[in-house]
């Protein structure tokens, strides 16, 4: 049993490394296609912000992912030690999380509003 649950934290831990790593690369590629678009004149600023918040997306599930992971493996921790230090973790990535979380919801709110007054959808 133990075994499984050393694997199944390593699972999740992958998957989390794996989203944010995904959610990087489609980042960087739809920042360096908007930079292009300064020497073309298409870049855009609502374009960044956008880009900013799906990013901001993928690394709030890969942190979902982790702390799932750092659950998971609190089952076999049985030291306080050990529990301490995964709950300062958990508590520090819930936090980042949290205020990530915050930052794209406030940039979500700024999107649609400029959305509204301008009588366009940002794509």
């Amino acid at each position: 049993m133990d075994e499984f649950i050393i694997n199944a934290s390593f699972v999740i831990s992958i998957m989390s490394l794996l989203v944010i790593a995904y959610g990087s690369i489609l980042g960087i590629l739809a920042f360096a296609q908007n930079e292009i678009g300064r020497v073309t004149g298409k870049f855009s600023m609502k374009r960044l912000n956008f880009i900013k918040i799906n990013f901001g997306y993928y690394l709030l599930l890969g942190l979902d992912f982790l702390i799932a992971a750092d659950v998971v493996r609190t089952i076999l921790e049985n030291t306080i030690q050990d529990l301490m230090i995964l709950g300062v973790s958990v508590i520090i990535r819930t936090l980042l999380a949290y205020f990530l979380g915050r930052e794209l919801t406030e940039d979500e709110e700024l999107r649609d509003k400029i959305e509204e007054e301008s009588g366009k959808i940002i794509n």
